[in-house]
This record gives C-alpha cells, sequence and structure tokens, in this order.
C-alpha cells in the first residue's frame, strides 16, 4: 500500500505525532547543552519534518496541488540547510526559519482554502510563517526574538494538537478531493 492509498485521517495524526516528535526533538536541538544530542537531535527533528512535510502534501493535494508542491519545496529546503549546516557541509546566508516561515505562510492558505479543517488553523499557521518571516531582515527578526517565535509555537502547537484529537473531516477531504479531480 502506498503512501497516497492511506486514509487521510490516519495521515493527520501520523503528521500529528511527527509533529509531535520533531517539536520535542526541535527544542532539544535549539536549548540542548550537549554538542552531541543536540546535534542527534537535530537530525531526528530534521527526518520527523521531512515525515510532516510528505503527509501534509497529501493532504492538502486536493486543495491545490501545485500551491501544495511548492510548500513541500519550501519545507524540504528547509530540512536540506539545515541538515547540510549541522554536517558543515553548507551554511546559507538565511535563517533556516525563513523557508519554514514560508512554507507555514502556504501551509496556513492551503488550510482556510480547504473544506477539512477549521480557518482559524489556516490564520494561526499564516501567523507563525510571518512570524518566522520577520527573520529575512535580521535586525528586524533578531530584536522581535522571543515574540516573532510565539506565533509560530501557537500555531503549530494547535495544529498539531487538532490533527491528534479531531484529524480531519474525512467526507468533506473526500468531497475536496473528488472536486479537484
Amino acid at each position: 500500500m502506498s503512501i497516497a492509498q492511506v486514509a487521510p485521517d490516519f495521515k493527520a495524526r501520523i503528521a500529528g505525532v511527527f509533529y509531535v516528535f520533531n517539536i520535542v526533538t526541535s527544542l532539544f536541538a535549539f536549548y540542548g547543552s550537549h554538542p552531541q544530542l543536540a546535534f542527534v537531535s537535530g537530525l531526528i527533528a530534521t527526518a520527523t519534518y521531512i515525515v510532516v512535510t510528505i503527509l501534509f502534501y497529501q493532504l492538502f493535494k486536493p486543495v491545490n496541488r501545485k500551491l501544495s508542491l511548492v510548500a513541500a519545496f519550501f519545507s524540504l529546503a528547509g530540512c536540506a540547510d539545515g541538515f547540510f549546516t549541522s554536517v558543515h557541509l553548507l551554511s546559507l546566508p538565511v535563517n533556516i526559519l525563513v523557508f519554514y516561515g514560508f512554507y507555514c505562510v502556504l501551509i496556513g492558505y492551503l488550510i482556510l482554502r480547504s473544506i477539512f479543517l477549521p480557518r482559524f488553523l489556516g490564520v494561526l499557521m499564516m501567523l507563525a510563517g510571518f512570524g518566522y518571516l520577520t527573520l529575512l531582515y535580521p535586525p528586524l527578526g533578531n530584536y522581535l526574538i522571543p515574540y516573532n517565535y510565539i506565533p509560530g509555537g501557537v500555531g503549530e502547537g494547535l495544529l498539531t494538537l487538532w490533527l491528534l484529537v479531531k484529524g480531519v473531516n474525512v467526507r468533506r477531504w473526500k468531497e475536496q478531493e473528488s472536486s479537484a479531480s
């Protein structure tokens, strides 16, 4: 069975589980005091976010296939940047959260356009993305830290919680998939 054949509600809940793993391991990676633990946590965070990205691409494809693909591109670019920076192979002159900012804005927009998730989650995800995008201009972004991270914690946290507890409205997801085909 391929990932495309998995029920949308199951995909949503699995995405929620991997999002939790990502959040926890990201915190260890950024705030851990032991360098080796931070490195391993960063690798696990990257791997779990790749899974979230793939599942979100599948979930939001019926809303807008091309935009879902563009969102996935930004997320995977952020994952690649994080990995290559952590192994000292490449370091881009942009904060990694900028990639996730674009990703969150696009996912938020896709949620707003979807009929299977509540719109308030889309608004929160877009606000999360805009908070991260302040880092495009480092003097502003750095000045706003930690306040520009708060929308990300709220938006991504509530989306994760919703996916774990409620999943998606399967009937409406299938309606949107049918109208997209």
